[in-house]
């Protein structure tokens, strides 16, 4: 079973994708002081060791 089978399948991928590569490209203020390939990862550490 290849690619996405239903509508709602891309409805909820897509925006999670996009948002990556977002954060990868340094859209966003996330992880801007880290090298580029390690964003993503630092990205999702830093809300963490904030709470």
């Amino acid at each position: 079973m290849c690619g996405l089978q239903r509508v709602r399948s891309a409805q909820t991928v897509n925006p999670g994708h996009a948002f990556v590569r977002n954060i990868r490209r340094g859209h966003y203020e996330l992880a801007v002081d880290t090298e580029p390939r390690l964003r993503v990862s630092t990205a999702f550490i830093e809300p963490t060791l904030a709470i």
